[in-house]
């Protein structure tokens, strides 16, 4: 395992923000179990948890005007930091209109005690939950979260639910990795939910 100090990184004309390696899931499909960075990055594991400052100084080296759209995603859950996370996105959004967009497991209401879907509110454009499966047995098979005694799928559907109320934009993921008939009852549980579902494609 290589570790550096590589906060921010880009996939074509997108830039991704890498805040914590924290996450309370082992999902089966990581792409952190296939080696040290992202579709072709430099290392994302951090040396040490950056603060809300080293981000900031690290997106100061970025001209953020010149990206489709900045999105927090990284080597970690990041609502797992999620003071971090909104002194970050208020800075982003004192200093450009480029949109954001949070890419979560949809725990972060279990991860910090509360429900925190309200304070997303003007901060994010754009929320992407993992569903990952389509019943509960599956997501926790899938996704092997760390929370005992929970509900996580339940949880993390509440979590896009009441994301939604806040964040217009927002959205449930599964990866295709998963088959036509898991993705098709995955599209019935967004259809209940009453929330848009992307398919993406698996990056080995």
């Amino acid at each position: 395992m290589t570790k550096a100090m590589n906060i921010s990184y880009e996939i074509g004309n997108k830039l991704y923000l890498n805040i914590t390696n924290k996450c309370p899931c082992n999902c089966t499909f990581c792409i952190r179990n296939n080696g040290d960075g992202a579709y072709g990055s430099d290392p994302l594991w951090l040396e040490h948890q950056p603060s809300a400052a080293e981000v900031a100084a690290d997106l100061k080296k970025r001209d953020l005007d010149s990206y489709e759209e900045i999105i927090f995603c990284g080597y970690g859950e990041p609502t797992n930091e999620f003071e971090i996370l909104k002194e970050t996105a208020r800075y982003i959004k004192s200093v450009t209109q480029t949109p954001l967009r949070l890419n979560t497991n949809g725990l972060g209401s279990l991860i910090n005690k509360r429900d925190i879907a309200p304070e997303l509110e003007g901060l994010i454009d754009t929320v992407s939950v993992s569903l990952n499966a389509s019943d509960a047995q599956a997501y926790d098979a899938v996704t092997r979260p760390s929370f005992k005694g929970v509900n996580c799928f339940e949880e993390m559907l509440r979590f896009a639910k009441e994301a939604s109320k806040y964040v217009p934009n927002t959205m449930l993921t599964v990866v295709d990795v998963i088959g036509e008939e898991e993705i098709a009852k995955s599209q019935a549980v967004a259809d209940k939910v009453g929330i848009k579902l992307r398919v993406r494609r698996y990056e080995s």
